[in-house]
């Protein structure tokens, strides 16, 4: 039986119209760039994971904006992570890699397109408009 875990993600953009991305340290999409986030912790909000997540992944204090989509990511053991995707204000903070963060940066789409990123991400974020 799959067992389902809920997780979300923020997607955060700068004046430039980068876009934040972290490599990520553990499974599932180890190695590669994604959009920070994480799991929903028992008894937590959707959104106040997104808020932790940001703080843990990026040193970034957030506002939680729109959903903008949801996918299933397939990982070990028969699990899959349903994670949720959100847009997301920086509020403070200073970028800082730590927790399941290897590294973090700022890149533009020319630059997406030369990294490995995590499977679909290109397509998510040229579908809902933050890369052109």
């Amino acid at each position: 039986m799959t067992t389902r875990i809920v997780a979300v993600g923020a997607v955060l953009t700068d004046d430039e119209g980068r876009v934040l991305l972290i490599r990520r340290r553990n499974p599932p999409q180890a190695g590669k760039w994604t959009i920070p986030g994480g799991k929903v912790e028992p008894g937590e909000s959707i959104e106040a994971a997104v808020v932790r997540e940001m703080l843990e992944e990026t040193g970034f204090r957030v506002e939680v904006g729109e959903l903008l989509w949801t996918v299933d990511i397939p990982g070990p053991d028969d699990v899959v992570f349903e994670v949720h995707d959100f847009a997301a204000r920086i509020v403070s903070g200073t970028l800082s890699a730590g927790d399941d963060a290897a590294d973090a940066g700022w890149f533009t789409a020319e630059a997406l397109a030369e990294l490995p990123v995590s499977r679909g991400l290109l397509k998510h974020l040229r579908k809902h408009g933050v890369l052109g």
